[in-house]
């Protein structure tokens, strides 16, 4: 029995370009009929840092850029204050369509199911053994259970460098910004924020 959900077949190719032309036409999951556009990653072809978050947002959706709203100025601002030049690093997200709910005139962020996850995870992966980045930084749970393939857990697995399926690159967990900018308690995003910097400012040694 057929279903609307399969898994993502990228083209046999390390071009990212043509990657992100193909993953233009991806259907593999239902994702793409409320979504604007694919998101696909963005950045140096050579960076040595990959960054991965969950999914677009609303803003990225519309405009076809990873991390460009609220999360992703909260992300240019960690990584200022680390030291890291975010114009050398690869940002893009596990799943590359934006899934929302309807609020009114706004449309709100609703996570990716497993199913999902996993049809997208192809795309994640030829964007990995394009770049092939000496380190990966997993922003979230859903970045993380797409790069290592399992279910992860932010509180144990955060801010230690940890092996990869893919050779010689390691894999660093850490939150989402976008969960610094739901703290309402001024000193609990303080503390909040100085531990992403922290975890940031890892990359640099």
């Amino acid at each position: 029995m057929k279903t609307d959900l399969e898994i993502a077949k990228p083209p046999a190719t390390h071009d990212l370009d043509r990657l992100q032309a193909a993953a233009k036409k991806c259907r593999a999951c239902p994702l793409w009929k409320t979504g604007t556009q694919t998101v696909f990653g963005e950045g140096p072809k050579k960076a040595r840092i990959l960054f991965v978050g969950e999914q677009p947002g609303d803003r990225e959706d519309l405009e076809g850029k990873p991390f460009i709203g609220p999360a992703g100025r909260m992300l240019d601002k960690a990584l200022a204050e680390a030291g890291i030049d975010r114009a050398e690093t690869y940002v893009t997200n596990a799943v590359k369509h934006f899934k929302w709910e309807p609020a009114g005139k706004r449309r709100l962020h609703k996570k990716p199911n497993s199913r999902e996850i996993a049809a997208c995870r192809p795309w994640l992966l030829a964007e990995v053994e394009s770049l092939q980045p000496e380190l990966i930084v997993c922003l979230g749970a859903t970045a993380a259970q797409s790069v290592l393939g399992r279910v992860v857990k932010i509180g144990e697995e955060r801010g230690r460098l940890q092996p990869s399926a893919f050779g010689r690159t390691k894999v660093l967990v850490t939150v989402h910004p976008s969960s610094l900018l739901r703290i309402p308690d001024a000193a609990s995003k303080g503390a909040a924020w100085k531990s992403f910097v922290a975890d940031l400012g890892k990359l640099k040694r």
